[in-house]
């Protein structure tokens, strides 16, 4: 369905399919296809703009592990909840994942005030572990041959 999205692998751009092929991808437990319709439920890019559908899809995509949607999720909570609390926790889950924006996000929080030492000292060792989790020659070999 992405690939309709955004016209790629030689496919046209169709909105309309994307949307329904995510819709069956998410009916069948694609964690992808929940994070696509997020995007697009708050983009309105293939549907109307619905808040309430791009929250529920966000939810579902971190719930199963996808680090961007959980970044994406603290973002709804804090910018059109008005909830620093909860945004701020999803944030922190998605930078110890190992996601980098919500590093920054965090470091910036931690400048303003609202992150303690504590929780950044833990949120900047937990990153480096799950990086350092994910690191591997066999992926460095590959990295470097490309």
């Amino acid at each position: 369905g992405c690939h309709y999205h955004e016209g790629e692998m030689g496919l046209p751009k169709d909105l309309k399919k994307s949307i329904g092929l995510c819709m069956r991808a998410a009916e069948l437990g694609s964690i992808n296809a929940h994070a696509h319709l997020s995007q697009a439920y708050y983009n309105g890019e293939g549907v109307e703009k619905d808040m309430k559908k791009a929250e529920h899809y966000c939810e579902r995509a971190a719930m199963g592990g996808n680090v961007i949607a959980r970044h994406y999720l603290g973002l709804l909570e804090g910018i059109h909840k008005s909830n620093h609390n909860r945004a701020k926790k999803h944030i922190m889950i998605a930078a110890r994942a190992g996601y980098d924006n919500s590093l920054k996000m965090i470091r910036d929080m931690f400048t303003a005030g609202h992150v303690t030492k504590e929780e950044y000292e833990e949120t900047l060792r937990a990153n480096k572990d799950s990086l350092d989790e994910m690191k591997s020659d066999q992926r460095d070999i590959a990295a470097d041959a490309i």
